[in-house]
């Protein structure tokens, strides 16, 4: 009986490297996150006129792109870590009170409502390969050994540098239709997927160093 398989031979990622998750077919992706629209509030002519331009820029592309929304629970932990600490510097002891009281309404609050949170990603592909009928690679963009050439590294920058073309063709469409987008770096990459890869990672308690950095995080997001 064949031993089982290790849960990282079904993670298709090979690398994360300079923003450029690299795929074990050698195929790259970046991820693009972007803001949310509410339409809705919009007058019929401004919904009619988003939607004209989002459409044009779709049609506009000459390459597949995936529109990926992230759904989870809002994670209110940092929030109360926050009013937490400004009781703590309040003079008042009628505001330490309220602020206390702020912070019970606050879990009880949570634990009878599911709050949900969705964040927005636009993929960017790009494949450096050319495949033949019999769907065998003629070349191989990563190889096994160890160490990696100077060619190696300058092809990996020429097919990343093609890439980064096309997801900037990607932000100015969406810049055209009101959505405002940012970047992910490595970082950023590492820390997306091993929340998708690791869910119950969530529940757990944060640290008073993850709770600033996820802080830290969420002002960043769309700053101007």
């Amino acid at each position: 009986m064949p031993a089982g398989k290790s849960s990282q031979e079904f993670v298709p990622i090979k690398e994360i490297r300079d923003g450029v998750v690299v795929l074990k077919d050698g195929t790259l992706r970046v991820a693009i996150m972007a803001s949310s629209l509410n339409i809705a509030l919009k007058s019929e002519d401004e919904q009619r006129a988003i939607l004209l331009q989002f459409q044009s820029f779709l049609n506009s592309l000459d390459f597949s792109v995936q529109i990926f929304i992230q759904s989870r629970k809002l994670d209110i932990r940092p929030y109360l870590a926050l009013l937490e600490e400004r009781q703590k510097e309040q003079e008042s002891d009628l505001m330490r009170v309220q602020v206390a009281e702020y912070i019970e309404f606050i879990k009880k609050f949570i634990e009878t409502t599911n709050i949900m949170t969705k964040t927005f990603f636009v993929i960017v592909p790009y494949s450096p390969f050319k495949v033949t009928g019999e769907g065998k690679m003629l070349s191989k963009f990563f190889p096994t050994k160890k160490k990696e050439s100077v060619q190696e590294t300058e092809t990996f920058e020429e097919h990343r540098t093609q890439l980064e073309q096309r997801a900037s063709v990607v932000k100015q469409g969406l810049a055209s239709a009101g959505i405002r987008t940012i970047d992910l770096g490595t970082e950023e990459l590492v820390e997306l997927f091993y929340k998708i890869f690791n869910p119950g990672e969530l529940e757990k308690p944060l640290s008073v160093s993850a709770q600033k950095n996820q802080k830290n995080t969420e002002q960043k997001k769309f700053s101007v």
